[in-house]
This record gives structure tokens, sequence and C-alpha cells, in this order.
């Protein structure tokens, strides 16, 4: 179960803190957030950073180490192997921290590929650099095959909004509408800046540890339970992606998240999609189960995802308008525990069950957990 978590004290523009500070800016936020010291902690996990980086700045030796890194999906996978671990006693408390200075690139590294790679040699000659060019390569394809329209595509950035202006943190809070996205300036065809994720420094932590350990010591917050988790993944090309339509990874990893919890969509309270673009969220809602073929974009564009709607997608405001460090997937899981707590600035009732999906690379791989309230295991 997650007895602590915290985002770091500032996200958006830190150009005072690396990357490496991120990371324990939030993990000592985090551990006290658990009602622990360093001391407790045996287990650590992290990506973009070294864990092991990460454990000598914290001052923690441990016993277990992940250095799961898939891209933005990576905490998802933390979480996973972490209770996997924890259930075979190989950890008793496992910290996953997250740190990117994505916006100041204070101690991150160059920006460029490996020529080498399956994508420098057989995507990058053909001009496909960096994601806003790449992570939509199927959306044509997609608009083509459902109906999808240009006004649902930016419905997703809209829907956001409305839950990103009513958190304090968020980058962007302004209401906007379909008109303002569709005029905002055209990136890579037929992603305009408003469907484009921010990009942002910031950092998040977790703390998990078993239900028998958390009872015989309760934190000060109220514990959140892992009901299931999946992960998968398909290629490291979007180009070579089965259908590009549908995500491969996301159907494999929720398939397990749901298998393992017992749950069916119809279960879920709210759901946060991974969306560093406003095609994600249309992928996830079909992808998952929670709409059928086709029926993504008209189910945004009619406020079902929108505050008051009857599945509250990405209430922090998600990558396209609360934060996007470059590896989002932290945010996720820290907004999933927010709701379920209680605690969030723009908070859902009587959330019970709540579903993080996440992406790594462009399609690249998926990781899927399902939290949910003590009702939940009751």
């Amino acid at each position: 179960m997650i007895i602590g978590a915290a985002e770091s004290e500032r996200i958006g523009t830190v150009p005072e803190l690396s990357a490496l500070q991120l990371h324990a800016d939030a993990a000592r936020r985090a551990v006290a957030d658990a009602g622990l010291t360093m001391a407790d902690v045996d287990g650590i996990a992290s990506a973009g950073n070294s864990p092991i980086a990460v454990a000598h700045y914290l001052g923690i030796t441990p016993t277990y180490v992940d250095g799961t890194m898939v891209g933005g999906c990576s905490y998802l996978l933390h979480v996973r192997h972490a209770a996997a671990a924890i259930a075979a006693g190989l950890a008793d408390v496992v910290l996953i921290t997250h740190g990117e200075s994505g916006r100041s690139r204070v101690g991150a590294g160059p920006r460029y590929g490996d020529s080498s790679s399956p994508q420098g040699q057989f995507e990058a000659p053909y001009g496909t650099l960096g994601p806003p060019t790449m992570f939509p390569i199927g959306v044509l394809r997609f608009m083509k095959e459902t109906g999808l329209t240009h006004e649902q595509l930016a419905s997703v950035a809209v829907a956001q909004r409305r839950w990103s202006s009513q958190v304090p943190r968020a980058k962007f809070r302004e209401l906007i509408s379909v008109d303002d996205v569709l005029a905002s300036p055209m990136i890579a065809y037929p992603m305009h800046l408003l469907e484009c994720c921010v990009v942002t420094d910031g950092g998040g932590a977790l703390v998990l540890t078993s239900a028998d350990r958390a009872r015989a010591v309760p934190g000060p917050q109220p514990p959140v339970f892992v009901l299931g988790t999946g992960e998968a993944a398909e290629t490291p090309m979007v180009s070579m992606m089965e259908d590009f339509t549908s995500s491969k990874a996301f159907k494999l990893s929720s398939a397990l998240a749901f298998a393992e919890s017992g749950l069916a969509p119809s279960d879920v309270d709210h759901l946060m999609v991974y969306d560093a673009f406003a095609h994600l969220p249309i992928y996830g809602l079909e992808d998952l189960g929670f709409v059928g073929r086709g029926e993504a974009g008209a189910f945004v564009e009619e406020g079902h995802t929108s505050p008051g709607g009857r599945l509250p997608l990405n209430t922090n405001g998600g990558g396209l308008s609360y934060t996007h460090t470059g590896m989002y997937g932290m945010f996720l899981l820290l907004e999933s525990v927010r709701q379920l707590r209680g605690e969030a600035p723009a908070q859902v009732p009587g959330v019970e069950v709540s579903l993080a999906q996440g992406v790594g690379g462009m399609f690249m791989a998926a990781g899927t957990v399902i939290l949910g309230t003590p009702a939940t295991v009751a």
C-alpha cells in the first residue's frame, strides 16, 4: 500500500534545483508524509537519475534497488515491482522518486538520439525527430478510421483546462474553448500548441509498505491500497506499432491490472491517462474499455470527462495544463492518491477506485496501476 506521497515544494520553473535535488526534495516530503524517516527506508526506485545516486544523496543504504527506465510510465512499473518485492519479503519500505528539470535543464543530459538505435536508423532519417512529430504519428489514421474530428480532439484540452482552473499549482488555469485550441499555432499536423504538453521542472515521490506493517505502525495519512497492476511493451519505434489506432501495450497492461484487482472499467470512479498529447486520453478510453471503438471523441466532447461528468479524467489538468517534466507518470499516481485521500484541489466526491494509465516512449511501453481506499479491501 501507499502510505506517503508528495510533490516537490515547487513545480513549473525551478531553476535553482537540479534534477537530483528535485528527487530529494520530493523524497523527503513523501517520507515525512508517511510519518517515517530515511532510516526506515530499505528499498529505492527511480528513473532518469540513478537510484544509487538518489539513495546516496538521501543517506540511504538500500537492500532493494529498482532502476527500471522505460520512459514516462517507469514509476507505474516501480509501484508494481515494489508491491511484488514487499510481498516477497525483499523489502519493507520502498521509496519511489522522480525529479526532472525539463524546462530549466539543470543537471539534465543533452537532447540527442542514438544514431545506432532502431529509431536512429529507421525513423530519424525521415524527419521524425522529437515527440511532436513522433507521438501523434497514428492520429490521422485514427481520425480516418473512427471519425474522430479536430473539434473532438481539441475537446480533450478544453476538458482538462476545466479541471486545472481549480488547481492552484497548475501551469495553465485560464479556461479555453475549442476555437482557442484550433486557433493556437500548428506544431505538427494535426497537433496544435494547446494539444501538446507543457514543459516544466518538478519532482514527486511515493512510499510503499505492506498492509501488515501499516496496520502495526499507523501513519498520519490514510493508506491507499494497490489493488492491481500491469505492465507491457510493444515496440521501440512508433512506426512499428501493430495498429496505429490502438496501443497493444495499453490493452495488455490494463488487462493484467483489471484481472489482478478483480475489477472492471465500470468499477472505476476516477481515471488518470498520460497525456503528453491530446490523443492519448482518446486511445486510453477505448483501449482500456471505458468506451467502445470510435466513441471516445464524442464522450469527451459531450463533457463526460469534465467536472460533473460521469468519468472524471485527468483531474489535475494533466500534462496539457498541470505539469509535464518529460516523464509524467509520477504525477498520475500522485493525483490518484490525492483523490482517494479526499485532498485533491479539484476533488471528485466519493472516489474509492482510481486507475492510472501510463505510457513510455512513443507507445513503446505501458503501465497500469489501480488504487483504492481501505473500503475497497474491507
